[in-house]
This record gives structure tokens, C-alpha cells and sequence, in this order.
């Protein structure tokens, strides 16, 4: 019985291990995004094929990119505090097996999108996941501090995806989507790079916090995140979205741009942290606000 019950936990810890590997929150607020992508893409509700499949698929690939990832960074992982206790770095999981799945659900994902969804998707999919794993990961993450500028399109794709997944075709729309995560992953990411400075310092990953100093980085947050707030607004004047969305977002924006100049202001690290967590409830948000105000508008509009 002692036997029985010690495999079963191993196999608990295996499955997680590897599940891990697939960075699972990462995925599902990419699949938020995706689904959101959907919805303003169909008139009523989304089509029941590209809701289950193009999301699986999506988020198959998604998985695969993140796999790939932790390969690729796993001598890095084991030098930084955040990442020293994931799979590959800690030694649960080897290099030829995270490879092998990786590829699997790679392989699947992309067969699901092509066969169930179509190609535009799929090779849409593919590209973002060879921009994350192999041009930002491999490349730009360690060759200039705007790594996660010019590699930030990768992670913006998912309401593009999600959109072509319903439509078969790009469009402008599903473009300032994609637009809009693209302008908000630079104070994303660079007020987690503030928190874990000493972190990239060690590993040598030229991170701009590390290149060129905290305070340069601050500033740089707050003019994207002003940027953001420009950014955000288009979906209502080009009538994507009405007034629920709009005021919704103006009071995220308000929120966010508070955490950023408290950020600004002071030396607390604390605030690099909380403008880190914030900014993921943000997109969050922003994304829910789309989607209620979508659903709710023609509601509005037939009282």
C-alpha cells in the first residue's frame, strides 16, 4: 500500500513538473486574450470549433514556447532567485525529455490549427512561437536591452490568433490587439526587472535596469505607460468598443499610471513588485472590459 501511494505521488509531482514547464498562468491569460480576440470577431457567439480547438491549439503551442524556453534559459535559471527552483534548473526534469514533450505538444498544436481551424492561424501560432523561443529567448534577450521591446511581439499575438481563428483573415482590429499588449509588456516586464536587478546582474542578461540604471528604467516605464493610455482609448473612437470598455479602461489607466509614478518617486523596491502584479490584473481587466462591452453594447443599443 506504502508502495502504491509513493508512485501515485511521484506521478503527482511528475505531472506538475511538467506542467510548469508550460508556464500555465502565462498560457491562460493568453488564452483570455485569444478568447476575447473571438468574441469581437463574431457577430453573436463564437462558432463552437475555433472556441474549443483554436483555444487548445493555441494554447498547445503557447505551452510548447514556454518548454522551449526554459531549455534554452536553464543555465540562467539556476543563477536567478525566481527561476532556480523551476524543472529543468532544479534537475526534475532532463533536457531530451523537456525537448520531446515540447515538441509533442508542438506538433499537436500546430495539427489541431491546421486541421480543425486553419492555416493562416496555425502559421500565425508558429511564428509567434519561433519569435518567443527562438528569437527572443536565443537572441535578443541577451544581445540588447530593448530585448523586450522588439521582442515583445511574439507575446502580443493571441487576440490576433484568436481573431484569425474565427475570421480566416487579419484585420485591423484584432491589430490594435495586438498593439495594445505590445505597449503594455515593456513596464510589464521592466518593473520586475527593477525587483530582480541583482538577479540579471548575475546572469549577465542585459536587462535595462542593469544597463542603464533604475532610475532611466522608471522613466521609461512611465512614458509607456502614458503611452498606454493613448492606446488603450482607440477601440472606443474607432467604435471597436463604447462606453463601458472606455470607462472601465480610463480607471485601470488611472490606477496603473498612480502605481508607475509612485514607482518613479521613490526607492522602495516594494513598488517594482506591486506595479508587477498590478499590471497583470491590468491586462486582465482590459481584456474582460472588451468582452463585457461587447456582449452588453447591442443590449444598450436595443432598449
Amino acid at each position: 500500500m506504502n508502495v502504491l501511494v509513493e508512485n501515485n505521488k511521484a506521478r503527482s509531482h511528475c505531472f506538475y513538473d511538467y506542467l510548469e514547464l508550460c508556464k500555465p498562468r502565462v498560457v491562460l491569460l493568453m488564452i483570455l486574450t485569444s478568447l476575447v480576440g473571438m468574441c469581437l470577431a463574431s457577430k453573436g457567439a463564437v462558432p463552437w470549433m475555433p472556441l474549443v480547438f483554436g483555444n487548445l491549439g493555441i494554447a498547445l503551442v503557447a505551452g510548447a514556447a514556454a518548454a522551449f524556453n526554459h531549455v534554452a534559459d536553464q543555465h540562467f535559471d539556476k543563477l536567478m532567485r525566481r527561476t532556480q527552483n523551476r524543472p529543468i534548473a532544479k534537475g526534475k526534469i532532463s533536457t531530451p525529455n523537456s525537448l520531446i514533450f515540447a515538441t509533442l505538444l508542438c506538433i499537436i498544436g500546430m495539427l489541431i490549427l491546421q486541421l480543425l481551424i486553419n492555416s493562416i492561424t496555425a502559421w500565425l501560432t508558429f511564428l509567434s512561437l519561433i519569435g518567443y523561443a527562438v528569437f527572443y529567448t536565443l537572441y535578443l534577450k541577451h544581445a540588447t536591452p530593448q530585448n523586450i521591446v522588439i521582442g515583445g511581439i511574439a507575446g502580443a499575438a493571441p487576440p490576433l490568433l484568436g481573431w484569425t481563428a474565427v475570421t480566416g483573415a487579419v484585420s485591423p482590429q484584432a491589430l490594435l490587439l495586438v498593439l495594445i499588449i505590445y505597449v503594455w509588456t515593456p513596464p510589464h516586464f521592466w518593473a520586475l526587472a527593477i525587483y530582480r536587478l541583482e538577479d540579471y546582474a548575475k546572469a549577465n542578461i542585459p536587462m535595462l535596469p542593469h544597463t542603464h540604471s533604475v532610475a532611466f528604467t522608471k522613466l521609461n516605464i512611465v512614458l509607456y505607460t502614458i503611452l498606454l493610455t493613448c492606446v488603450t482609448a482607440f477601440p472606443y473612437i474607432i467604435r471597436m468598443s463604447g462606453m463601458i470598455y472606455f470607462v472601465g479602461v480610463m480607471l485601470a489607466n488611472a490606477v496603473f499610471l498612480f502605481h508607475v509614478i509612485r514607482l518613479y518617486y521613490s526607492d522602495e523596491r516594494r513598488y517594482a513588485i506591486g506595479t508587477f502584479w498590478y499590471s497583470i490584473y491590468y491586462l486582465g481587466i482590459l481584456f474582460c472590459l472588451l468582452l463585457v462591452d461587447h456582449y452588453c453594447l447591442p443590449l444598450f443599443n436595443s432598449v
